[in-house]
This record gives structure tokens, sequence and C-alpha cells, in this order.
């Protein structure tokens, strides 16, 4: 199952997110060729066939339609809480926008001006065992106007790092409201007629003094102060004021409840008050990173402009994640209810500080517990079945398989380096180096593995895209950190190839786009896809839902920030590292509180879960844009599992929780993604790490997820078990670095991306030599090969490496062409999920789960095997022979389906399902071939245009697992093959 599909769909979840389609609309950028950049290049065009970011009216050709001349220059942000004001994708009249959850409060623009809701009782779906959601959602309590006022749309004005500024104009009037997250004020400025409070029903009102009217509306508190001498006239369903001709006021919401003493809301709303008329009008954040304390500060500063009066300062209310990490300062005790958990206010600020420790990085787990003996071998069989071929063969050809692929292979490369074994090392970064090159290389005419620059929208879409990358600007964090990650581990072998004046400025270009860290960029917007105050990224493009903007995947977001740690260390930008560092630790602080509630207390009581595979504005949902079951909700954000990941396990006994869950939910242990959910739960406290191994060894033949490997699960789990769990409380003076602690014994892991040997100090006294280019560890483990040191400790607190390992030199080899021609018709079903013209070093078996059931006709739990890159005319039919094997099991039935996508876009035209094949209960395999006859077929063959075949194979009946002998050399025999009906070159 593919992430991230079906954008369009709704969650599978109970309750519905009202969306509304708008005519599709693509536009053409004048053609301008390629731009170079190093020695790679951009396209500046569109390539044929590409989409555009798809919005109503103009949008789509001129993002800035809604844009007033007041705001900020250059590119236009998008992926934010706010994007749907200027992103008007699914409103059908171009109008305003979806509600905007701002927090505390949500908003909604409306004709009449803006829709204000304050919403502390949650709705609920579903059940702690079964998909389901919760949502505080929008919900009008007023709305703030000006008498007269019809805007027949609204406008951005302007817009800062937390906040914007809507406009509205119609009718000689006009309203411009300043709303941002963590902002209980909404602050206004009104022409041509008195400002106007609208009620859906008679409010209450407790004070009405002077220039401050103080209101309920569904047991929610607010005080709105007009100017000084001004005075607000109540009547039924609205309150209004002339303001006294000066055109500015602000309306608070207070943190108090109905059960909150008067005298004690009369005191909040004085304490308000004094900030009333200090507008934010600028807010800024700034990071730095102490490498000597492994700390990473973050200010959050609010500029404010006195309406009247002198003075500065503000009113700010903190996320969880943000209260909870707060350097200095003390919140005041109420606090608001917020789809986050509890916000807490700090009065008077002009900025505060969060410092968050950084408990390290690493480009891999080190091989402590696979470098000698059994495993060792078991670990090298694995590597050899993968690494012995094309590592980027049969992966998609889109930015996001591209990346999946490209991911892959640096992991497989980082292992091989360990284990010394560098022709393996070498293929595969002479193959991430091919198809980066490839990618990085714009031409006329090249319609494929291109990335084209849009000037209108200020963003760099790949081509080809997938999952609204291109029509709703999505995912570009996602699918781009999977190709900086990959070019990481290409900079540490290869520097040439990542300087800037060769391909290293692609890659900075990539991360601009996603994630630009200098504001003084005109290219791209500042951080795009990362949300700075809520501290984590939003992956829809226009954010254009009734429940907000929304993220799913919050450790591909993770990948994003590792990735941009380690190319800034491998390339000497310690720009990139530190922006990398603010928005890891930022966001593994805020996945803890929003996607895990590891302290059990921000999720309503009654939701029940202990996780969310999504976390939408208004809340959160335990489902996810593309399936049900509880393995991908929760494995979704697990994946992908690498040196980066170990914030994962920083709180072990939620891994555990979170573990138990899944079971719970799954009626079982998982088989979809098995290896991701065992990587997890190796971190996991009790001994987690050996029950994760131990279900590995049990069960050898699992399907592996798209983007792991057999061989870098193993190595994980059977080096993490032996490390431990992670020891947050100790820290060390490089990024680079991990602590574990198992049987109260520690382990100190440290990497050199330098060339020269480094002393790593660790803030608990222990110091570690490492050499240049190695991975060192202290422990009493023994190692040998290459690509770290290994050190029993010395009886003092610093363990010198005594071994030579050998250096990293880059491949000298020249690396194949990114997919190269196929050659042959006649492909060799391999594991790992190629289909392959090479075969595999020597027969082993894919397992097939049980089918439990009657899935004839429809893939259940297949085995899947992909091949791209195909080219030829139509010849031929389909054919395949597949050695099987049921054991002793009798009833069992294997089916296949044959699946082609002529020109490689994700999307299969031609799909041909065969009847399956009634195994017989005789150990042995047995040769299942076309020959059973086909049971259904859909769409015509097509010419191949570097396309791809897809091989699915299932049991469609039966209750025990079959088997399916893959990787069998000539000599071996019994090679399983499918034969495609293309003559192919």
């Amino acid at each position: 199952m593919k992430p991230f599909s079906h954008r369009w769909r709704a969650p599978a979840a109970v309750l519905a997110v009202a969306l509304v389609t708008t005519a599709l609309s693509f536009t053409m950028l004048d053609p301008a060729g390629a731009a170079p950049l190093g020695a790679g290049s951009y396209a500046t065009s569109r390539p044929a066939g590409g989409a555009a970011p798809v919005a109503c009216a103009g949008v789509s050709a001129n993002p800035r339609l809604y844009v007033t001349g007041n705001a900020p220059a250059g590119a236009v942000p998008t992926n934010d809480w706010w994007s749907s004001l200027l992103y008007k994708r699914d409103n059908a009249s171009c109008q305003f926008s979806a509600p905007l959850h701002a927090h505390p409060m949500s908003f909604q623009p409306a004709g009449d001006g803006l829709g204000v809701s304050y919403t502390t009782t949650p709705t609920i779906s579903g059940t702690p065992t079964t998909v389901g959601e919760y949502h505080y959602p929008y919900s009008r309590e007023f709305t703030l106007g000006v008498a007269g006022l019809s805007s027949p749309d609204v406008k951005v004005d302007g817009w800062t790092d937390w906040t914007v500024s809507p406009y509205w104009a119609g009718n000689g009037r006009t309203l411009r409201a300043t709303i941002g997250h963590g902002l209980p004020f909404v602050y206004a400025q009104v022409t041509g007629g008195n400002a106007v409070l609208s009620f859906p029903s008679t409010p209450a009102v407790w004070v009405n003094s002077g220039n401050r009217v103080g209101f309920t509306m569904r047991g929610h508190d607010y005080v709105a102060f007009a100017p000084t001498g001004a005075t607000w006239t109540v009547s039924g369903t609205t309150i209004t004021s002339t303001l006294a001709g000066r055109g500015y006021l602000s309306v608070a919401l207070l943190p108090t409840t109905t059960s909150t003493p008067a005298a004690e809301r009369t005191a909040l709303a004085d304490s308000y008050a004094t900030y009333a008329h200090r507008h934010v009008t600028g807010t800024t954040v700034s990071w730095s990173f102490n490498q000597a304390t492994s700390s990473v500060n973050a200010t959050y500063a609010f500029a404010t402009t006195a309406r009247e009066g002198s003075g500065g300062g503000t009113v700010a209310s903190l996320y969880p994640h943000q209260w909870k990490n707060l350097a200095s300062g003390t919140p005041i005790t109420p606090t608001y209810v917020s789809a986050r958990g509890p916000m807490r206010t700090l009065v008077g600020v002009s900025s505060f500080t969060t410092a968050i420790r950084f408990n390290g990085v690493l480009p891999e787990v080190p091989a402590v517990a696979t470098s000698t003996g059994a495993d060792l071998t078991t670990l090298g069989t694995l590597l050899d079945q993968v690494a012995n071929g094309d590592p980027l063969a049969g992966v998609g050809n889109d930015t996001y398989w591209t990346g999946k692929g490209l991911g892959r292979a640096a992991r497989l490369a980082e292992i091989a380096d360990q284990l010394g074994r560098t022709t393996q090392r070498d293929r595969m970064l002479s193959a991430i180096r091919t198809r980066l090159t490839d990618w990085f290389t714009a031409s006329a005419g090249k319609t494929q593995r291109v990335f084209a620059y849009d000037a209108a929208w200020g963003t760099l879409v790949g081509y080809p895209a997938s999952y609204g990358s291109d029509t709703e600007l999505n995912d570009h964090h996602f699918h781009y950190g999977y190709f900086i990650a990959a070019a990481a581990t290409l900079a540490r072998f290869d520097p040439g190839w990542a300087a800037q004046s060769q391909y290293g400025a692609m890659v900075n270009l990539l991360i601009r786009d996603a994630n630009s860290w200098q504001r003084s960029d005109t290219m791209f917007p500042f951080l795009r896809d990362f949300d700075i105050y809520a501290g984590h990224d939003w992956a829809a493009g226009h954010g254009a839902f009734g429940a907000g903007n929304n993220q799913e995947s919050s450790s591909e977001g993770m990948n994003f920030a590792n990735a941009l740690i380690q190319w800034g260390i491998a390339t000497g930008q310690p720009a990139v590292r530190d922006a990398g560092l603010f928005i890891y630790t930022t966001q593994a602080q805020a996945i803890q509180e929003y996607w895990f509630d590891s302290s059990d207390s921000n999720y309503p009581a009654a939701f029940g879960h202990s996780t969310v595979g999504m976390v939408w504005g208004d809340g959160g949902a335990y489902a996810t844009w593309f399936s049900g079951e509880p393995e991908m909700i929760q494995g979704i954000n697990l994946l992908p599992i690498t040196g980066g990941s170990l914030y994962l396990g920083q709180r072990p006994s939620y891994v555990n929780t979170n573990w138990d869950e899944l079971v719970r939910n799954n009626g079982g242990q998982p088989t979809v993604w098995p290896d991701v959910l065992w990587s997890f739960r190796a971190l996991g406290s009790g001994g987690a790490g050996d029950a994760a191994l131990a279900a590995w060894r049990a069960n050898p033949g699992y399907p592996p997820e798209d983007g792991e490997t057999r061989a870098h699960t193993f190595h994980w789990l059977r080096n993490v078990a032996a490390l431990g769990t992670v020891d947050t409380s100790v820290t060390a003076d490089t990024p680079l670095y991990a602590v574990f602690t198992k049987n109260g014994a520690r382990t100190y892991v440290a990497t050199n991306a330098t060339a020269n040997p480094v002393t790593v100090r660790f803030s608990d006294g222990r110091t570690l030599t490492v050499a240049g280019g190695r991975t060192a560890t202290t422990g009493a483990f023994t190692w040998s090969g290459g690509g770290g040191v290994s050190n029993p400790p010395t009886g003092g607190p610093t363990d010198p490496p005594t071994s030579n390992p050998p250096t990293s030199n880059p491949p000298t080899s020249n690396p194949p062409t990114s997919n190269p021609p196929v050659g042959s018709n006649r492909l060799l079903v391999r594991s790992g999920g190629a289909l392959s013209t090479s075969a595999g070093g020597a027969a082993t078996t894919v397992t097939l789960a049980a089918a439990n059931g009657n899935w004839d006709g429809t893939p259940h739990n297949p085995a899947t095997f992909t091949l791209c890159g195909l080219r030829g005319p139509v010849s031929g039919t389909t054919a395949f022979q597949l050695h099987v094997d049921a054991g002793g099991a009798v009833a069992q039935g294997v089916q296949a389906r044959v699946s082609y996508d002529p020109a490689g876009t994700g999307t299969f035209s031609r799909v041909e399902t065969y009847a399956y094949f009634a195994t017989d209960p005789v150990p042995g395999t047995e040769a299942y071939t076309q020959a059973a006859g086909l049971r259904s077929s859909s769409g015509t063959l097509a010419a191949m245009t570097g396309g791809c075949a897809k091989l699915e194979v299932w049991n469609a009946i039966g209750n025990a697992p079959t088997t399916v002998r893959v990787d069998a050399t000539a000599t071996e025999g019994r090679q399983s093959t499918v034969t495609v009906p293309f003559t192919v070159s």
C-alpha cells in the first residue's frame, strides 16, 4: 500500500471532513529552458504534461491575486495553517477561506467580517480500538465586522512567522484583522463605519464600562476593547462602537470557565487590558545550537505597535511543546483548551525562549553485534541478496518513490561500509550518484526526472510528481527529504560531487523549496512546510479543509530534518545543519505531544487512543489517507527507520504503550510493515529489543516495507537489541552521537564526518576518540571490518581506537546509468520486491501470508515485485512460471496478478488477474503458470516508454502460509520468472 495515496479522499475514519472541489485549471509557464546551478540545472518551465497548482479562478497562474499591495514581496507561503486564505482551492466562489485554526481561537472569514470560535468540547468518533477521530470544530460565537460591510472576498494584507492579516473591502468599508498562533487577542482596524460584534444569539454581557465590554457565549468569556474615550452599545444580538473615530479595537478571549469567580475574571480582564492596544504587528523566530551542551535554543519574538500610549509586550499562549521546554518565565495558572492540549499563557512578554536538549543522530546504528559470528554471516547473506544488483531497479519514477529507493540504497551503503564490503558500498553509492545526477540535470524537452521552478508560486516541483506534490504543493519535505538524505550519505564518500560548484547547489535548492533557512531567499518562502509556532510540518499546500491543514507522516518530516543535519555536517554548512537541528528538536517534542501524547495529557479522555495517524488543525485522527489498518496508521509515523530515528526511543515506556495498542487493535502481531514496527518496538523498555529481534528470527520470510530491506532491518534489530534503550540523560559535544543503556551499562557512539581524528566529550565525563570518517563505540563488543571502531573499556574515561579501519574512498568505477535498458522481456523474480533480468546469488523464498478467507481475484497481503524502465512495442502475451510450495498444508490456492504501467506514471492501465493455483500438500515446489487461465483483465496493452511491470502474488484461499522461490541462479534451476508481452529494448 502506498503512503499518501488518494489525497483527494477523506481519511479512513468515521468523521468526514467537508471538501469542496473546483474545476481543474492547468497553466504552463513561459518556456525558458534550463537554469544552470553548479554542475546541475533545473527547468524554468513546466515539462510537457506537467500539472500546475490547481485553484479556482485565476489563482493557479497568479497566487498573488488575493494578496494586497501591503503584503511582503517574494514567494507566497503555502503549507501553513492559514494558507486557504490565499490558496483558494476549495471555495467554489473564490471568496473567503476554510476555517483557520490558530489556537486558542479558530476563525472563518465571511462577507461581513471575521467569524470567531473557541470550542472546548470535542466531537469524537470511533472507539478506542477502531479508526476514529477527535475534533474541536469551528463553531461561530460572533463575527467581528464593520456596520454595512459587504466584501466580495477576503485578501491577505500581510503575514509574519506565525500571524496573518486578512483584509476586507466593500461598500465603502474596510476591515483589517491580525490573528495568529498563540494570540488570545484579535486585533482590528476599521474604516467607513462602526465596529460591530454580531452574535447568533443574545450574548450574556457581564461588564460594559467605558471602552470595555465583557460578554459570554457558549460559556466562553471575551472582552472587547475600544480606544480610550469610546463606549459600546449593546442591542440584542449586536454590540457596536464608534471607536471614537479612531478606527482600532481588539477582542480578547479569557482563559476562564463558568466556575471562575467573578473577581478572578475581572482581574484577568484588567491584566489583558494593559496590552489591548499594543497590537502585534510582527513575529519572528531565531535559533542557535550550543554544541558544547547539545542544546537548541529558539526565541519567539513579538513586535508590537502601540495604537495609544506607549510600551511594548503582549499576551502569548504557548503550546505544550513550548511551555514544557521554557528556558525561563512562569505562565499564569489558567489554561486554554486546544486541539493540541492545554495552552499556558505568559502576560507582558516581548519574547520567550525554549531550550531543548538534542540527543544526537547517527548516519546508521553501529554494527556492534553483527560484526562477527553467525549473525555476521546472516547479515552478509541478506546484504548480498539486495546489494549486488541495481538498488533502484523497480522503484517508481516519481519523486516520492524515487526517494524511497534512494533512501533504501543509502541504508545499504552505510551497512556495507560498516562491514568493510566496499564493493557493495560503492555499488550503492554509484547508483545514488547516477540517479541524483539525472534528476539534477534539466534539458530542453526532458519530461522525466526533472525539477522545474515555478516562479509564480515560488516552488520547485519534481516531475513525475505524485500525491499532489504538483497540483496541491503537498509533501515536498516528505519527498525531498529522501533525496537530501541520500545526498548526505554520498557526500561523506564523494565530497567532490557534493560541492556547491558541482551538485551540492541542487541539493540546497531542494532544501530551500521545502524549508528555506534563509529569510532573504527571493525564490522561496521562509520555512515553507514547517509551522514555526505549532512546532511541526503541514503536508497540504492549500490547507483548505474544514478541519484545517493536516500532516500524516511526522516521521518523514523528521527524515527531512535529519537529512539537513547530515547534509550540513557532511558539506560544512553550519547554517543548514542548525536549521535541521531546530526543526528536528522542536518537531521531536511536538511528535511526543501531538502524535503520541506520551504524557497522556493532550487527547480528549474519551478518544481512548495512545497515538494518532494524522494531526489536523482542529484535532487528530487514528486513521490515514490510505488505510484503516492499525499497522499502517501507527507505522506511517515511524518510517523510514534510519540513524535519525532514535528520537522515537526517547521515551522507552511509551514505545511499549504504542506497541500494546497496535497489537490490541490489530488483534495480534503485525503482518503489514512488520519490519518498521519491529524496529520501533526495539527502542522500548523491558527487553523490547530482544523481543523484536526474536520476532524477526521467527518470521524471516516477512514481506519488507517498500523502503526497507531485510538486511537493514536485521542490522537495526540485532544491534539495537545489544545496545539497549536510548539514554537521554547524557549528551555529547558533536551532533553525530548517541548513548544507549542496557542492564545498567552505557554504550557511547559517535561519528566523525571529518578527515582528521576528533575526541568527543560526553556530559558525564566520558571521552571517545574517533578516527576520520569513522564511527566509534565503547562497550564489550568485538569488532571486525570497516566503518567503525569498537573498543572495550580501558578503566578510564577515554577509549581510543586501537585498530586501523579501512578508509572510505569514493567509488572509482563508472556508475551505471539510471534505469539502464532492460534488454530482455524475461524477468526473474527477486527478493526485495524486484523483477530483474539478472539472477540472484542463491535461491531463497518469499512467504505469502495465509488467506484465512476467500480472496479470489482480490490481492490480500500480496508479495509485490516490480521493474521499471521498460521500453518497446507490444509483442506476444504475458507468461509466468512461479515455483510455489504449500508444504504439507491442504486446500491452499496461490494467485497472481500482472499489471503494466506504460509510461511509469503510477497508473497501471493494463491489469491481468489469473486463476488461482491449487497446491498439493506434498513438500517441494510446484510450477504455477499462466496456463491456469486468465480470470479477469482490464485495459489494453500499450507500448512501453520507460514503463513498469508489476507482479503480485497472494494466497486466495487456505489457512496456512505458502512460499514462492526467488533469487535462484540458472545453475540451481527452478527460477521464478515473468515474461512480459513487449519487444524490450
